[in-house]
């Protein structure tokens, strides 16, 4: 028999987040402490340079894939079913990965890491939304869970390096395994296993244009990022483009669609994911830079790079941690507004760094950036979330998902793209006088190269090109940082306009107290420690 949940979450809920940080945890720490790893890699299984890319790649294009498929599996079969079954998946390709003795077997495993981690994501966001319906609890939750990840992605590549230093690359893999047994264990007994009744069956047309588009659109992005615009490019983009243009078209005739097209004309639900989703495109650019700024122009270690990076996530954390105090008597578009603002201040700060700025300056301007964008970021996911129907709620948190993962592809391929622009453009006009053609050439595909190459010359042309080298990539970082700084600037103010009706969520949540809309679609069951159903 379908049971409502209490509106107030209790203990069981507030453990249950605890377990659903796990999985949360082990993909940042997954996604940032890889690239550690590369070397080894390439030492230990000699792979080709194609086989290294799809080592890197294939996780992440499989993730953003198969979001979509997977939180509408969820919704359809049980989501917490689904996150113990991508769970166990996660932790077997992690072993099995570890012990990888061929580049192919690697990558396979690698594959099957980025379907089964693609079933994690979008299960912890739905089950929260079904666990936590007081719209303050769920504000905070999501605050928690998104502080866990953006912990995560601090900490992977120091725990990634501390273990690389004593054990065999492998060990990275082997992080995961742990969590995801643990997850197993404790997850049946503290969350709820929630449904939506008379989903009929999946379209499998549906699910192959998903696939298809997104990771057309993708893999063109990545080719842009990593090769610069060309046919092969701009042919994936607009094949992925018009094959997910026919998804949803789909999607509007079917009667059981993979995706419901009906969340979108919520603006609480559309406005939040847009802005995620531009967000995310000005902050991968800039971080695509500002790493190898770090790294290469200001000569830090990884390690080094990687601390830079602790003050603003510990800042972007604890400034998540607020967003249910700040919209208990304020509507959420005018904090979610200024903390973009507030953002858009900590670009324009980044805007003026050179070649010789301090790197405390750097790390000042990333704090700037943090103080606003933890906290919109978490209030944007808990809005878009709190505005659809549980029973939705799968594919509404895979969407979320699939938005952050093409705003950070699209924001390397593109702000990536045009700070390169401005660096080729600018070391050919800083070059000094008497350098080999050969020399720029090969300075000019990277800064990383740059470098390389300014060692083999002569001290006086070596010294030369560094420095135009170094001048050059921090233009391309300035150009960035003025197009994150605009752009944030203008989500900002479109959030503060479009989202002024949205209420508070302490009063949504007063009004919901008093008038809990049934929704008997949900089917939602808790399990007791026994293994019973309460």
């Amino acid at each position: 028999m379908a049971e409502q949940a209490p509106l107030r979450a209790g203990r069981r809920e507030w453990l249950g987040l605890a377990i659903l940080a796990l999985p949360t945890l082990l993909l940042a720490l997954t996604m940032t402490s890889l690239n550690l790893a590369i070397p080894h890699i390439s030492a230990d299984l000699n792979p080709s340079s194609t086989q290294l890319l799809w080592i890197i790649d294939i996780y992440g294009f499989l993730i953003a894939g198969a979001l979509i498929t997977m939180g509408s599996l969820g919704d359809r079969y049980g989501r917490r079913r689904l996150l113990l079954i991508g769970s166990v998946f996660f932790a077997t390709a992690s072993v099995v990965g570890a012990f990888s003795t061929s580049p192919t077997m690697l990558i396979v495993m690698r594959a099957v890491l980025g379907l089964s981690g693609a079933t994690l994501m979008p299960s912890t966001l739905s089950l929260l939304s079904t666990m936590f319906r007081d719209k303050t609890q769920r504000a905070l939750a999501i605050s928690l869970w998104m502080s866990v990840f953006m912990g995560g992605a601090a900490l992977g590549p120091l725990a990634g390096g501390a273990l690389l230093e004593r054990f065999w690359w492998g060990a990275v893999f082997l992080m995961g395994a742990p969590v995801m047994v643990l997850l197993v264990v404790a997850g049946p007994f503290l969350l709820p296993e929630s449904t939506t009744s008379d989903t009929g069956r999946i379209d499998l047309v549906s699910v192959g244009l998903s696939l298809a588009g997104i990771l057309s659109t993708v893999y063109g992005l990545k080719q842009v990022a990593g090769h610069g615009f060309g046919a092969a490019a701009a042919a994936y983009m607009v094949a992925g483009v018009l094959i997910c243009a026919v998804f949803l078209r789909r999607q509007g005739r079917l009667e059981r669609p993979l995706l419901d097209l009906s969340i979108f004309r919520e603006r609480a639900y559309t406005t939040p994911i847009a802005a995620v989703a531009v967000a995310m495109i000005m902050n991968g650019g800039i971080n695509f830079f500002l790493m190898q700024y770090l790294q290469t122009v200001r000569d830090l270690s990884p390690l080094q790079a990687g601390l830079c990076t602790l003050p603003p996530t510990v800042v972007s954390m604890t400034g998540s941690m607020l967003v249910p105090k700040l919209t208990q008597n304020v509507r959420p578009g005018f904090v979610i507004g200024p903390a973009f603002l507030l953002t858009a201040a900590g670009f324009l700060v980044l805007s003026t760094v050179h070649a010789e700025t301090s790197v405390f300056v750097v790390v000042a301007a990333l704090v700037v950036m943090a103080v606003g964008f933890g906290p919109a970021m978490a209030l944007c996911t808990a809005l878009a979330l709190g505005s659809v129907p549980t029973e939705k709620s799968g594919a509404a948190s895979a969407t979320s998902e699939t938005s952050t993962e093409l705003g950070m592809s699209l924001g390397i391929a593109f702000l990536g793209s045009l700070g390169m622009f401005v660096y080729r453009d600018r070391i050919r006009e800083l070059s000094p006088s008497g350098l080999p053609q050969a020399s720029l050439e090969k300075a000019s595909n990277t800064v990383g190269a740059a470098f390389t190459e300014a060692d083999r010359l002569p001290d006086q042309l070596g010294d030369g090109l560094l420095s135009a080298a170094s001048r050059a990539f921090v233009s391309g970082l300035r150009v960035d940082a003025i197009v994150g700084s605009v752009g944030m600037t203008c989500v900002g103010i479109a959030v503060m306009y479009l989202l002024r009706k949205v209420p508070p969520l302490s009063a949504d949540s007063e009004k919901n107290a008093e008038d809990t809309p049934e929704r008997p679609a949900v089917e939602h069951r808790t399990q007791s420690v026994s293994g019973g159903t309460e």
